[in-house]
């Protein structure tokens, strides 16, 4: 078994943030921008995800999450295995077409 597999993952961060007000609004473009900045990519508009190589790597983006959430609203986030991201479905248009998920960034080593 490739146990590699269970230790790298995603972080995946859904939100739900009210954009009536004119500050509310700056404050989910500040999210999003956070989020950006610490190495998310969108998956959907809501949807930012961010690989991780091990657990302790993912604990280290929730504290920094938790410290840059916005003030109301709800985010939710998830860890979720390269195993179980692997075999995870996207689905395409009408008619549907199954594409693969993303695959983990090639890592850059320097010594």
């Amino acid at each position: 078994m490739d146990t590699e597999k269970f230790k790298m993952g995603w972080l995946v961060v859904a939100f739900d943030l009210p954009v009536v007000e004119k500050e509310q609004r700056k404050a989910a473009t500040d999210f999003r921008n956070y989020l950006i900045d610490d190495g998310f990519t969108m998956m959907q508009y809501s949807v930012y995800i961010r690989a991780c190589v091990s657990f302790a790597r993912q604990e280290t983006h929730l504290e920094r999450l938790k410290r840059n959430l916005p003030p109301d609203g709800t985010v939710r986030a998830i860890y979720v295995t390269r195993a179980q991201w692997e075999r995870s479905f996207v689905i395409h248009g009408q008619p549907a077409k199954e594409v693969s998920a993303e695959d983990l960034p090639e890592q850059i080593q320097l010594w």
